[in-house]
């Protein structure tokens, strides 16, 4: 067993994926890198609730973040575990298939190609998968 093996928090990683919001959050991020804003509008929930769930998904080490000025970006990364990886793998298909995360996702791309985006996310930078 390696370093960041040992240093992985099997329980905080299990108790990340046991949350609907979480899991709905990790389904939304896809492959992709996802502006806060997007996950506010699509899951209808308050920022600062997403911003709550995506700390705890950073500190379960299955997502990253990264700051564009004003615009915060979160997007899925492996947990150091193999097998932890390879149960996050499972997992995030696990989701691609149910029904509730296809409409988030449906969602999510629907508000993204939209001609203008609502105010408050006008320069909301739109993920890479969606722009092209």
């Amino acid at each position: 067993m390696n370093k960041s093996n040992r240093q992985f928090d099997i329980e905080k990683f299990f108790v990340a994926l046991s949350d609907r919001t979480r899991l709905r959050l990790l389904n939304l991020m896809g492959d992709d890198e996802v502006c806060v804003c997007f996950f506010v509008e699509i899951l209808g929930a308050s920022q600062p609730k997403v911003s709550r769930h995506l700390a705890y998904l950073r500190g379960a080490g299955v997502v990253e973040a990264r700051r564009e000025g004003k615009w915060m970006h979160y997007r899925v990364v492996e947990p150091p575990s193999e097998h932890a990886a390879r149960i996050f793998r499972e997992v995030r298909a696990w989701l691609r298939e149910e029904p509730q995360m296809q409409r988030d996702r449906a969602r999510l791309v629907k508000f993204c190609c939209a001609p203008q985006l609502p105010g408050q996310l006008r320069g909301a930078p739109i993920p890479t998968s969606f722009s092209a």
